[in-house]
């Protein structure tokens, strides 16, 4: 993976907002473009309206005209590689192929590669509702 990605991640990670978890994720995306969009997570008191990572940086892509996901890497403070929740994988699959390749990290380094479709196995898409 590319390490321009690594640094995105790590640096947009220290703007998470992350005063009740202490668990803050950062991710950077790269667009067939070759532009670098990133996210950071971002909670709220009420729970279930906070924002994922991957869903702020698909957020700032599409706000800038891009859909089409090349790269993924998604970096986190834990003492192994973090994968994205369910609803981020669903959201990664909306704009990347199967075979885009995610890498999930620490901070300390360690690094474990996958794809989307790794990811989300059969995943919904809009030929499920043809």
């Amino acid at each position: 993976m590319s390490e321009d990605l690594r640094a995105a991640a790590l640096a947009v990670r220290a703007n998470a907002h992350a005063p009740y978890s202490n668990f803050q994720v950062g991710a950077a995306i790269r667009t067939a473009s070759g532009a670098v969009f990133i996210g950071c997570n971002v909670e709220n008191a009420a729970y279930p309206e906070g924002t994922c990572a991957e869903a702020g940086a698909i957020a700032a892509m599409c706000a800038a005209g891009e859909r089409d996901v090349t790269e993924v890497y998604v970096v986190a403070g834990s003492p192994a590689p973090v994968p994205p929740c369910g609803g981020c994988r669903q959201k990664l699959a909306e704009f990347a192929g199967g075979s885009v390749p995610v890498t999930l990290a620490t901070v300390a380094g360690e690094e474990q590669a996958t794809t989307v479709g790794n990811l989300l196995p059969g995943a919904f898409d809009a030929d499920h509702m043809a």
